[in-house]
């Protein structure tokens, strides 16, 4: 929330709207989860050994 300029914007868009550092902060976390779980169902499995 301090480093990155899109996130920066974020936070000052949901801010504006009201919501409390700890709800931005929530929904954030939401966001990393459902693109790291894309991440790892888009890598296919590893062929089992024959």
């Amino acid at each position: 929330m301090a480093h990155d300029p899109d996130t920066r914007a974020y936070v000052q868009r949901r801010a504006a709207e009201g919501l409390t550092t700890r709800e931005i902060r929530r929904f954030l976390k939401r966001y990393l989860a459902r693109q790291i779980y894309r991440l790892l169902n888009a890598t296919e499995p590893a062929p089992s050994p024959a």
